[in-house]
């Protein structure tokens, strides 16, 4: 067959039709298939005059592609990726490259990697960041698996990627799942960053009481200061957003339950089984968690009334900056969860992931980019081994100089009963990272007297693990 497509896209939702025509757009031609023929029928209509290619099957698909043939998947993670990748193997030649670009588990994108090894097979697993408007136009794109299967399909990653003043927003992450681990941890980031968000919005609207309309001019003024973020942008403009056929903000007529789709699970998940305390994530799991549960919400705020100790008066100046910076520390800190994440699992699983070229590529095209990423990148550039963001001077000074603030926004909020799940636990974390020694000795101590579990003393710390009797010890002592 002579004019051989570039690459194949099967999967054409909404992320896939984007993508794909955001390379066309950059010089690719692209062989299409959706296993709804209506769908593809109708992309391709609308499409007509533009490099793509129509396939009516999974081998017309692989037919068309130049080799080595480069084929991106866009469906839904789970046994639907297997499902396509058993449509396309039979027709597949050595080197050809599979890539997942959608939000597959790490431990499912290595397992594919490996059956499909024999064959000569590769599995790119790209995470992909920046919802339907960056798979058009730009998103950020974090590929993990072979290097050399990576160098083959790097010069279209690059083109479509979105940009930033030092490059295209995709870097090479490491080898096996490292790409869908580290697009796992930033939709965790994302959950945590959300949350936060939300928390300030409550105590503007039911701590101050202010309208949609003026909390949407501070969120609109805090987007022009170091808060610059996608998510602080599009806060301030759902909040201008008026319902057609009532005249009410919109927003106020959104069902506060919050959905989610398992990224953010995966992550707290991982992070227990990796030894990392990331409380921020895992408190906006929990809120949306909680937030399902309406019926019973609704009741128990008919039978619990809250005591607050005070009340909100108007909004001044001081406190809005207070809640700023409230929002800044605790975000700062809860990017630091996240990288000490990734740090733990590049180190357990042997990726040698770059932190500093993940927060670059984080600045531009993803749901997470933020000004203060330009921070993140040059805090790894300066200690590549960084264990935790926190010990970072430049940030840590920041976070020193909000910390007051902070404080006087938690405790006030909670005061009055405003829900700061979030924001309380990240502050929490804050102190525990910050303080020598922790009232753990007597967590071990009791764990020591009721199951023998040893403890390590203070004061011989390379002495190894003791245990100690101490009901006996007691009663010689005279105590009891």
């Amino acid at each position: 067959m002579t004019n051989l497509a570039n690459i194949g896209m099967i999967g054409l939702g909404v992320m896939g039709q984007n993508l794909t025509l955001n390379i066309e757009r950059n010089g690719y031609s692209v062989a299409v298939f959706d296993r709804e023929p209506p769908v593809r029928a109708k992309f391709i209509a609308e499409t007509a005059g533009k490099k793509i290619v129509d396939s009516n099957s999974p081998e017309e698909l692989v037919r068309s592609l130049e080799r080595p043939r480069k084929i991106i998947l866009l469906v839904k993670a789970g046994d639907p990726v297997d499902w396509t990748i058993n449509l396309i193997k039979p027709f597949l030649d050595t080197g050809d490259i599979i890539i997942d670009g959608g939000n597959s588990h790490f431990k499912d994108t290595e397992r594919r990697e490996q059956q499909l090894k024999p064959d000569g097979l590769f599995m790119i697993g790209s995470g992909t960041s920046g919802g339907e408007k960056g798979a058009l136009l730009g998103p950020s794109l974090m590929p993990g698996g072979d290097r050399n299967a990576y160098e083959q399909i790097r010069p279209i990653w690059e083109a479509i990627a979105a940009k930033v003043a030092d490059g295209p927003c995709v870097t090479y992450i490491g080898p096996g799942g490292s790409g869908h681990f580290v697009k796992m941890v930033h939709n965790g980031i994302e959950y945590g960053d959300m949350q936060l968000i939300a928390e300030a919005y409550d105590v503007l609207r039911n701590g101050f009481g202010l309208s949609a309309g003026e909390a949407a001019d501070v969120f609109d003024e805090w987007n022009h200061g170091e808060l610059e973020s996608y998510l602080i942008e599009i806060t301030a403009q759902i909040l201008r957003v008026k319902d057609p056929e009532t005249g009410k903000p919109l927003v106020d007529l959104v069902l506060d339950q919050a959905e989610q789709k398992g990224t953010g699970k995966w992550t707290s998940q991982l992070a227990l089984d990796l030894g990392v305390s990331i409380p921020t994530i895992d408190a906006s799991i929990a809120a949306r968690n909680i937030s399902a549960h309406k019926s019973e919400r609704i009741k128990a705020s008919e039978k619990i009334s809250v005591r607050a100790t005070g009340r909100f008066g108007e909004l001044t100046d001081p406190f809005k900056d207070a809640l700023r910076d409230a929002l800044y520390a605790a975000k700062i800190c809860s990017y630091a969860q996240g990288m000490s994440l990734i740090k733990a699992g590049s180190d357990a699983f042997n990726w040698n992931i770059n932190l500093s070229e993940v927060a670059r590529i984080w600045q531009g095209g993803c749901i997470i980019r933020a000004r203060f990423l330009g921070k993140i990148k040059e805090a790894y550039l300066r200690d590549s081994q960084l264990q935790n963001l926190l010990l970072d001077e430049d940030l840590n000074n920041r976070i020193e100089e909000a910390q007051p603030e902070w404080r006087i926004t938690v405790s006030t909020a909670m005061q009055q009963g405003i829900p700061m799940l979030a924001m309380a636990s990240t502050l929490g974390y804050f102190d525990m990272f910050r303080t020598a020694n922790l009232p753990l000795n007597l967590t071990q101590a009791q764990r020591d007297f009721f199951g023998s579990h040893t403890y390590r003393r203070a004061d011989q710390p390379n002495a190894g693990p003791v245990h100690t009797e101490w009901e006996e010890l007691l009663e010689k002592q005279g105590g009891g």
